[in-house]
């Protein structure tokens, strides 16, 4: 199932994709590798266009917590990074893709704790809206 959503979503079926499989695994809330049609209404329902801010920003942010830990790590913003150039076919030097990673923590860890909460999140996404931009399918209205 999981291949089969990443090819609707990214005709990339072939190739490694973060982003994807991240999708997939906030879809699956069940945790049993089916997105069912249940899932799949409600975490679509996160890109219509009235759908509210907050749900799109706690949407997203799950998308970016790898790990499921609760908070985004530097190591969860550096393979973001990386997966969104290899997507884009960018390449980019290993310091400038470190420059990207820190400014972004530094920019966002408000707390000074290392790395991005739900808040801190939040807080991020009220300076740069860009971030959720990718949140709204205008389509679906």
């Amino acid at each position: 199932m999981q291949e089969e959503f990443v090819q609707a979503l990214f005709s990339c079926s072939h190739r490694q994709n973060l982003f994807a499989d991240r999708l997939f695994d906030v879809f699956d809330v069940k945790r049993n590798g089916i997105i069912e049609f249940g899932e799949f209404v409600r975490s679509l329902s996160i890109f219509h266009p009235k759908a509210p801010q907050q749900d799109k920003i706690t949407f997203a942010f799950k998308v970016y917590d790898l790990k499921n830990i609760g908070y985004i790590e530097r190591d969860e913003v550096k393979d973001m990074v990386l997966a969104i150039l290899e997507e884009s076919k960018l390449t980019l030097a290993n310091d400038t893709i470190e420059a990207m990673v820190h400014k972004t923590i530094e920019e966002a860890d408000l707390n000074g704790d290392g790395w991005i909460d739900p808040k801190e999140w939040k807080e991020l996404v009220r300076r740069y809206p860009s971030l959720i931009k990718n949140m709204t399918l205008p389509y679906l209205e």
